[in-house]
């Protein structure tokens, strides 16, 4: 191993994080125990078990998180352990509200009970269809209602004889005459022997068979006997009402026993009063309308192949049934449902409709169908935040039933085809725990939108993409390798794949001593490391499949990476990665593509000269410049100042730029870089081309870290590797991103044979000794610098621009 020929530089030992298989203690996955046991998440648990514990209300559970950290994973387990918890489900039944049917009835019964009592309904109209027509052709009901009807016949028959006697003794006769489509009773009277209408009467006096006065006194007569006539006819119309009500008591009397008898089966079983309630609805409707059960036509028979001209009308007790829209009499422990299409009717559940015989629309409480939020009741219902908030209505909705703790059943379309329904079911109480996955973007935006969500959402359980890296996590790794290998029948790892795929985890989350939680990368490694190990005709999965796995998901994705290295080694692009230029130096950039990131350098340059413009920041002119590199340019600027305006004004103007950025640029790790290149364009000092710097720094002089590190240096290694390495090439980073490399292989392998070196700088003077070979130099007691360094150079060029400008002030 060639040592570092400068303080500054990384060993070698430090460029990445190495795990010794020989420490993980197995030689191959076969020889771990598998467990199943969430990783790396303790506090997301910790929240997720206090939100799924709580009872009191609002305490529903917001997860956040990046997708792949296992949150659906641990969400799933989570809830097994309360799949088991006893509780006192309720099955919840919509029945027919007898005195405003557009407000059907609920009513809740204990888990199992909701079909039972649907089934008693359903056999007591059954009952009710075969014992009602045989009482009424009982021969006891059939002698007493005959005795009824002749009685009332009887009274009928005597009214109707005296009135008759009456006017025949006037010399009348009743008669029935045609009126319409209807026979009426009429008086005429009587002449020669026969009833004679009075239009022929007229005809008799011409005759000169009758005169005037005995028609007269007939007129007389006959007002008077009609008269009486609407008597005798009201009191018949009386004696059928007392007819038709005695029958009724008789019906009750024989029927009423025979209802009352079945209904105390059902009563006995349920103590519900709103049931008890519902049930004497029932009686009284069966018994006011009896005659639909007395008769019940048999369909006329139907000749083969011609269809019915009479459908049968299956819906004819139709306001008897039960619909009973949960139940939950299979259910063990606690319901728990997991909504993967969050739509508003599959939510909050919905109000069918069908087209009757009519063509018209109707709808009534059968058709009254469940969501997952009414089904869940009593237990837990998952849902995506996103999802959720883009289906038309359902967030508005779901706020307001969990705020009111009572869901409203509607139809899932309203104001189909323009028309609106007065149909209002009764709310449903709900007892339910909502768990909502979502980004951390949309737990703010309603956190800060949304007045309510703070009150129903009142535990976050945020999921970390990362862990500390320690035995028991290393371990966990293991036992997830294990798991997946299992699970979905892979070759066996050995513990240099394991190592291998450990080291992977490292890498993920960015930092040596972190291990990534993003299992579903991890486990798409396991996966595609096994797929080239069976290609390899290999037995075992080794790291040498690991590599392999890992270079070609990168090869996949990367055709914009080697686009642009190629136009760099093309010269299309121009990076100089040897000699010295003043003014000018490569910085590192990286291009996140989300499922990749790669590093590639830039060139910045900066000009100088006299002037009170300060820094011009170009991208920033041109409308190309992100806030935080904006604010990285005002720290050069306070840098400046600090540094060279203690004993005279600052008059100078520098650009600086990204050379060939047509997209933009943001972040502020350039800043030390953009420092670097106005102190050579000032001290007419180049730079070395060879070495590429990120980093940004403060007013004082110090540099910061910066993220990306890995891929930075990476993408500089490449393109000098492109063009040949020559020993002297390297990277300049922050020391404090020291402990966040894991580098590639290759990188490590440069830098271990001396043609590729590291740098870790903690401030401004220690780059630029770097870059320019120079000494930075030290500010003396009289404000000045030592001669011949960097500063001393930049502080005369300032103060000339200073001298010059007062002379031309003047």
């Amino acid at each position: 191993m060639i040592k570092p020929k400068s303080p500054k530089e990384i060993p070698v030992d430090q460029l990445r994080w190495r795990c010794d298989p020989n420490s993980l203690k197995v030689k191959t996955s076969d020889d771990i125990i598998p467990k199943k046991e969430i990783i790396g998440q303790d506090r997301a648990i910790g929240a997720l078990r206090l939100g799924l514990e709580m009872k009191n209300p609002g305490y529903n559970v917001f997860v956040t998180g990046f997708s792949g950290t296992g949150r659906m994973t641990t969400i799933k387990r989570l809830l097994a352990e309360f799949q088991d918890k006893q509780d006192s489900l309720r099955d919840h039944c919509y029945v027919h509200n007898f005195l405003n049917s557009d407000q059907p009835i609920l009513i809740s019964l204990p888990a199992g009970w909701g079909t039972k009592f649907q089934t008693d309904m359903d056999n007591l109209i059954q009952e009710m269809i075969k014992d009602i027509p045989a009482v009424f052709d009982s021969k006891r009901f059939k002698d007493e209602r005959k005795r009824a009807m002749e009685f009332f016949q009887e009274r009928q028959r005597s009214v109707l004889k005296d009135f008759e006697q009456k006017v025949k003794e006037r010399g009348f006769e009743v008669i029935q005459v045609q009126v319409g489509p209807m026979m009426r009773p009429d008086i005429a009277p009587v002449i020669n022997g026969q009833p004679t209408a009075f239009e022929q009467l007229d005809n008799l006096v011409k005759e000169g068979k009758l005169d005037k006065n005995q028609i007269d006194h007939m007129m007389s007569d006959r007002t008077h006997l009609e008269g009486q006539m609407d008597l005798m006819l009201r009191e018949l119309r009386n004696i059928e009402r007392k007819a038709k009500d005695s029958i009724n008591e008789l019906s009750e009397r024989f029927i009423l026993p025979v209802v009352k008898d079945h209904l105390k089966e059902i009563r006995a079983k349920y103590s519900n009063e709103k049931l008890q309630h519902y049930l004497d609805d029932v009686q009284e409707s069966i018994m006011s309308e009896l005659n639909r059960f007395r008769v019940i036509e048999e369909p006329p028979p139907q000749i083969p192949g011609v269809p019915s001209s009479q459908p049968q009308d299956e819906d004819e007790f139709k306001e008897y049934q039960v619909n009973v829209v949960v139940d939950n009499s299979r259910i063990k422990g606690v319901p728990i449902i997991i909504e993967t299409n969050p739509r508003f009717k599959n939510i909050f559940g919905t109000i069918e409709r069908e087209v009757d015989k009519n063509g018209i629309w109707r709808t009534d409480f059968t058709l009254i169908k469940a969501g997952s939020l009414l089904r869940a009741n009593g237990g837990y219902l998952v849902i995506n935040a996103l999802d959720a908030l883009i289906e038309p209505g359902v967030w508005q909705t779901l706020k307001r039933t969990l705020r009111n703790g009572l869901l409203e059943i509607q139809p899932g379309d309203l104001g189909f085809l323009g028309a609106s329904s007065a149909f209002k079911p009764e709310p449903v109480e709900i007892d339910i725990k909502i768990i909502m996955l979502g980004d951390a973007y949309i737990y703010y935006l309603l956190y800060d939108q949304d007045d309510d969500f703070k009150k129903i959402f009142k535990v976050r359980a945020d999921f970390d993409t990362e862990m500390p890296k320690h035995k028991k996590t290393i371990d966990n790794y293991l036992h997830f390798i294990k798991m997946i290998c299992d699970d979905e029948k892979l070759t066996p790892f050995d513990n240099t794949a394991m190592a291998a795929v450990i080291e992977d985890g490292v890498r993920l989350a960015g930092r040596q001593n972190k291990l990534s939680t993003r299992f579903n990368i991890v486990a798409d490694l396991i996966r595609e490391s096994s797929y080239w190990a069976i290609k390899d005709k290999s037995s075992v999965v080794n790291a040498k499949h690991v590599r392999k796995a890992i270079d070609e998901r990168i090869d996949r994705i990367k055709l914009l990476e080697d686009k642009t290295k190629e136009m760099i080694n093309e010269g299309t692009l121009m990076i100089d990665t040897k000699g010295q230029v003043v003014g000018q130096l490569n910085g590192l950039s990286v291009i996140d593509m989300r499922e990749y990131m790669f590093g590639i350098p830039s060139r910045i340059t900066a000009k100088t000269s006299m002037g009170r413009a300060g820094i011009i920041n170009i991208e920033r002119e041109a409308a190309m410049s992100g806030p935080i590199h904006n604010k990285g340019v005002l720290i050069i600027g306070g840098y400046m100042h600090g540094m060279y305006a203690h004993n005279k004004p600052l008059t100078m103007t520098a650009s600086i730029t990204f050379e060939q950025n047509y997209g933009g640029v943001d972040g502020d790790s350039a800043s030390s870089t953009e420092i670097y290149t106005i102190l050579s364009s000032l001290a007419e000092v180049p730079l070395r081309q060879d070495i590429a710097v990120t980093g940004s720094v403060n007013q004082k002089g110090e540099i910061q870290p910066i993220g990306g590190v890995n891929q930075k240096i990476e993408g500089f290694f490449d393109v000098c590797k492109q063009r040949g390495l020559t020993s002297k090439q390297g990277v300049m980073i922050p020391h404090q991103n020291q402990k966040d490399l894991m580098l590639r292989p290759d990188v490590i392998n440069a830098v271990e044979g001396g043609l590729f070196h590291i740098y870790a700088i903690k401030t401004i003077d220690e780059g630029l000794e770097i870059l320019t070979g120079m000494r930075p130099g030290k500010r003396m007691k009289n404000g000045s610098f030592d001669k011949d360094t960097i500063h001393y150079l930049v502080d005369q060029t300032l103060t000339s621009y200073a001298k010059h400008w007062k002379e031309l002030a003047n």
